[in-house]
């Protein structure tokens, strides 16, 4: 019989830990606090981001700086104020027919609808537009993966986003700059170097301070608080500035490659750890690898629920992805993601491609590497309507998703404020 209590952490352990983060001659943590302190502090950061967050600032802004997508997002309240947008009833409706009045839908277990990558704002404009003609819904949950330098001084882009995430309600996530692959890593450079990758994308050396820097910024100056996060010394960073007092939140990428139960423990444990008295995290969203099956979604669900984070942490799964330079095709999750969403709570069913028969027969077949192309080269090359075209292709196959899971007597996450 094995003995259980031989993994018990020992108080000595504990302690040793403790007093490592707590002494004052901590070189790790002064740098981290040097960094918090020059933007004011926690609270001060915290009011910093409010203030940026707040619609009518973010609307002002847009008007000073002349933003062609000013229009956009005054058109997006109005269709909003209008309820333009399908309804759940309707859309429900639509979906079940005469079965939806005596169809019961289990919203406990709700499925997050999620869709990546958003990368400019004028393609919401677009899904928006559809979504009103052909009664579907719009996401939940927003990711993007343009660069932040890039589109800071693209028109206010980052801006309309920020604006139109609080109009149609849906949490979003951004992704910062600072990483491996501008050249910090000296293993990554094109396909020659691809087995680089094998370490991770990385935040090597001084980046993972570097990270917190830049997170810093664009939450003080846009109130964006989500965002990706790719190696584990800012994941850990991540959960150190929530506990001293900063409201970020992150979400782990599947680029990290947790795909087992014993790596969701890792993560989840070191979350636990670090939560605040009130059992909040920085950690919100958790995006396993694609290798994962059920089995051990359910155990990471055992572990999730054991360590009080199901409410916490959102289990991000993707259920299509790009075409190309990702995952071998072709790759759909929905029928597992029937089965495993009647079971575990908090789930965020992802779409980052369109469904593979489709794609499969499209002439530009989505690829995640254009997610890393420039804009100007973008606009060079023609490719703006074809990449649009994808990003609907996803909204199509998230919206198949929300059917199905109609159909099996799920709730969906959508757009809050326009699905009523």
């Amino acid at each position: 019989m094995i003995d259980r209590d031989v993994l018990k952490i020992s108080q000595e352990a504990v302690e040793e830990i403790n007093a490592f983060l707590t002494d004052e001659d901590n070189p790790l943590i002064n740098e981290l606090w040097a960094i918090v302190e020059r933007y004011g502090g926690p609270a001060e950061i915290n009011r910093k981001a409010e203030e940026a967050r707040d619609l009518d600032n973010l609307m002002a802004r847009l008007k000073d700086a002349g933003s062609p997508y000013l229009s956009d997002v005054e058109w997006l309240i109005e269709q909003r104020e209008q309820e333009a947008f399908v309804s759940m009833d309707e859309y429900r409706q639509k979906v079940l027919g005469e079965a939806a009045a005596s169809t019961e839908i289990d919203e406990e277990n709700a499925v997050t609808l999620e869709i990546s990558a958003l990368q400019y704002f004028p393609w919401l404009i677009t899904e928006a537009k559809r979504a009103i003609e052909k009664r579907e819904l719009m996401p939940g949950r927003f990711i993007r993966v343009r660069k932040m330098a890039e589109q800071v001084e693209d028109q206010g882009d980052t801006l309309a986003v920020a604006a139109a995430m609080q109009i149609v309600g849906a949490t979003y996530v951004e992704t910062l700059d600072t990483k491996g692959t501008d050249g910090s890593n000296v293993h990554l450079g094109g396909p020659e170097t691809i087995t680089g990758y094998f370490g991770g994308i990385g935040e090597p050396n001084d980046y993972a301070l570097k990270w917190i820097d830049e997170y810093l910024h664009y939450y003080t100056e846009y109130g964006i608080r989500q965002v990706l996060n790719i190696n584990p010394g800012t994941v850990l960073l991540g959960y150190f500035l929530h506990r001293l007092g900063v409201d970020n939140e992150f979400k782990i990428s599947v680029f990290m490659g947790n795909d087992n139960p014993f790596s969701v423990l890792w993560t989840l444990m070191t979350a636990r750890l670090f939560a605040r008295p009130d059992g909040t995290t920085s950690l919100i969203g958790f995006n396993l690898s694609n290798s994962v099956d059920n089995e051990t979604i359910r155990q990471a669900a055992v572990v999730r629920q054991a360590l009080g984070l199901e409410e916490v942490v959102r289990f991000e799964h993707h259920i299509v992805e790009t075409w190309k330079s990702i995952v071998r095709q072709p790759y759909n999750r929905r029928e597992e993601l029937l089965e495993i969403a009647a079971e575990v709570p908090n789930i965020a069913a992802k779409h980052e491609g369109g469904d593979p028969e489709v794609e499969a027969q499209m002439d530009h077949p989505s690829d995640i590497l254009e997610y890393f192309l420039p804009k100007s080269e973008i606009v060079e090359q023609g490719l703006m309507p074809a990449l649009e075209r994808n990003y609907i292709e996803k909204h199509k196959s998230l919206n198949l998703t929300a059917d199905a899971l109609t159909r099996a007597g799920i709730g969906v996450i959508a757009a809050w404020n326009l699905h009523k």
